[in-house]
């Protein structure tokens, strides 16, 4: 007769180990001071370059004759496609009904970021890996242990094995920590998704070129740099199940996923999507597709050399976003008991409607010409915060395989009853961060963004206990 082995539930131990790693901000293998030294040797160590081209000059992408769609001749990777887009109510609250239209990513495979741990001198380590990406602003930066998209994995590029892969889709993985299905960015994906994980390994991990082990206290450290931590790193580990030491919410968890529901009914969006050639409001020129009032965001190509790639040299589509983004938690306590505000967004990519962002989530020289009263709830707040209310701030790129030079500044900005009140506006509510730890632990709760904040709230606390 088979016999079943009944498993804990929750781990009663790895609470207090990812604490006690947090805590750490030396580890055993680099020093956190000699992170940026690291950074530029391994820079030194390859060639890297990235060069605008025309659309002309990407080598197997085109522009489909019918549809005017910009796709790989593989029919792997992505294509540039276009949606229009209708609403009932504007995507930063109730108002008239709203229609729209825009060139979107669609990638419908789900791609693995993964980040190895393993314990040193009793303090859990995370394996990172000094990545270049086309589009970020300074090329390296930290990313998980694997960042690949299943084109990569299963190497449709005809390129190397992706490092350390085994961990992650192998049968013998280690132990999981976390293993969840996330969004990207719903402004610029179609329902796109990534498989997030966290596995500790069992038994000898070789360490590679380009890869190092660092605490999570180090790692937090890192968060408060500019552009050092890519968003495939900050959006893993949001994952973490930390514990929990405060105690009560304004909002029970159950009142808090009855007000999600309740968000994502009451929001009536289509998203269709339609040929590139046909959106109107956008233009197309040898070099660029952008919008006509100049806002937004552009779609451009580039070619690329990346001496530690798996493939060394390709070109491709990136989109662009015009200015510098603004992305902002205000946060209050309660009782004693820190608080954010989150907001029910609303993007045209996501898969179930709303997520929660963060309380401000905008580029804002794409409402600089709108009157006050018709600009996004919060957003002249966070912009005129006095320093000494600002807990957080840092400027970190979002994803540099598909947007170039996408970069926001992120902050926590302490606030007033008079500047964000008790009971809230239509479509934001007050939340705990160990609230939304909870839901991260599920897909398609929390947007990309408020993943990287969830992981920059994590870091400010350990450094202020």
């Amino acid at each position: 007769m088979p016999t079943h082995t009944l498993q804990t539930r929750e781990s009663k131990d790895l609470p207090a180990r990812i604490a006690l790693s947090a805590a750490t901000v030396q580890g055993t293998h680099l020093r956190t001071e000699h992170v940026d030294d690291w950074l530029a040797e391994r820079a030194r160590a390859h060639t890297f370059r990235v060069d605008r081209i025309p659309f002309a000059e990407l080598d197997g992408w085109s522009f489909q004759e019918a549809t005017g769609n910009l796709v790989h001749r593989s029919g792997r990777f992505f294509t540039v496609e276009g949606l229009h887009v209708t609403e009932e109510g504007e995507p930063y609250g109730d108002g008239p009904y709203a229609d729209w239209y825009q060139p979107i990513i669609k990638q419908p495979e789900v791609g693995v970021l993964g980040i190895l741990v393993k314990e040193f001198d009793g303090v859990l380590h995370f394996l990172m890996q000094a990545k270049m990406e086309p589009g970020n602003p300074n090329l390296l930066q930290l990313s998980p242990t694997v960042q690949a998209t299943r084109s990569n994995y299963t190497k449709a590029h005809k390129g190397a094995d992706v490092k350390y892969i085994e961990y992650f889709v192998g049968r013998e993985r280690g132990r999981v920590i976390a293993d969840v299905l996330q969004s990207e960015h719903g402004s610029w994906f179609y329902h796109k998704s990534n498989r997030n994980m966290i596995v500790e390994a069992v038994g000898d991990v070789p360490l590679l070129d380009d890869f190092c082990w660092l605490t999570l206290g180090q790692i937090g450290e890192l968060l408060h740099r500019d552009n050092v931590v890519n968003m495939d790193s900050r959006t893993v580990l949001s994952c973490l199940p930390f514990g929990d030491a405060t105690k009560g919410a304004l909002l029970s968890d159950i009142a808090l996923l009855s007000w999600i529901t309740g968000e994502r009914t009451r929001h009536c969006v289509r998203a269709e999507r339609v040929p590139l050639e046909s959106i109107p409001g956008w233009k197309r020129g040898e070099s660029t597709i952008e919008h006509e009032e100049g806002r937004y965001f552009n779609v451009v190509a580039v070619s690329v050399r990346a001496g530690n790639r798996e493939v060394t040299g390709w070109t491709q589509p990136l989109f662009e976003p015009v200015g510098l983004g603004v992305t902002a938690f205000l946060t209050r306590a309660f009782g004693g008991v820190p608080h954010v505000l989150v907001h029910a967004r609303v993007e045209a990519g996501f898969l179930d409607t709303v997520e929660l962002g963060p309380t401000v989530q905008y580029t804002p020289d794409n409402y600089a010409h709108l009157p006050e009263t018709k600009r996004p709830p919060f957003l002249d707040t966070v912009l005129r915060a006095p320093a000494d209310r600002i807990r957080y701030e840092a400027v970190h790129s979002e994803e540099g395989g598909r947007f170039l030079n996408a970069e926001s500044r992120y902050l926590v900005i302490e606030a007033d009853e008079a500047e964000a009140p008790l009971d809230p506006p239509p479509g934001y509510a007050w939340v705990t961060p160990a609230q939304l730890t909870s839901l991260v632990r599920h897909g398609h709760y929390l947007n990309v963004q408020a993943r990287t904040m969830l992981a920059c709230l994590n870091a400010t606390a350990v450094r202020t206990r």
